[in-house]
């Protein structure tokens, strides 16, 4: 959507002015901005706020699935109200390509026992399904309290397996996306919004 588009549209100033700017400056490749820095802003208040409320007198723990969900999980860490613990998981499906090859692969496990406890995944995007349903198994067999599932992102056009998220961003059409952590050949995690990918645009 160009600049000029978005200045027709009903939408705050301030708000119009921000995505335009986002738009008139993102590099080379994005073709449009899809979700904005503000409305991730909200959204992820939002879902902390919701995961607060559910967890109330608990200390979960929220596993970040590596690297994607990095920024979604450490914004979204700081907007639970709960005392909680962090860790780290790595696994790949994607390589180079904007479609994932559907084989998971475990790069990196967790550093400690998650047993008898209340556990949060956190995930960048579901899309296929494939990734999400092979994590939440690998969890659920290590005899936590619970497993809750969390993505900032879903494609369900691409879905695979059924497999929907307790606490979902923003759903998606069936699009390569990039930034706030998302990336195409480890590009592009460092934009503050969520922008279409489109090779053809590339330098």
């Amino acid at each position: 959507m160009t600049a000029k588009k978005l200045q027709g549209l009903g939408l705050q100033r301030g708000t119009r002015a921000r995505i335009i700017s986002q738009v008139e400056t993102s590099p080379a490749g994005i073709s449009r901005v899809l979700i904005s820095q503000d409305q991730i802003a909200q959204r992820v208040a939002e879902m902390g706020r919701q995961i607060t409320s559910d967890l109330s007198g608990e200390e979960p723990l929220f596993i970040c699935i590596l690297r994607g969900a990095a920024i979604f999980h450490a914004d979204l860490v700081r907007a639970v109200k709960l005392n909680l613990k962090i860790d780290f998981i790595s696994v790949s499906s994607y390589g180079a390509a904007t479609h994932s090859s559907g084989q998971v692969q475990l790069i990196k496990d967790l550093e400690s026992s998650i047993e008898k406890q209340h556990v949060i995944l956190v995930e960048d995007i579901v899309d296929t399904g494939l990734t999400a349903t092979y994590l939440l198994r690998n969890l659920t067999s290590r005899n936590p309290r619970s497993v809750r599932f969390c993505s900032l992102l879903s494609k369900p056009a691409r879905r695979e397996v059924e497999i929907e998220p307790d606490y979902l961003g923003f759903e998606i059409p069936d699009e390569f996306v990039v930034g706030y952590g998302l990336d195409f050949n480890q590009k592009f995690r460092n934009l503050p919004f969520i922008g279409v990918f489109d090779a053809d645009e590339l330098d």
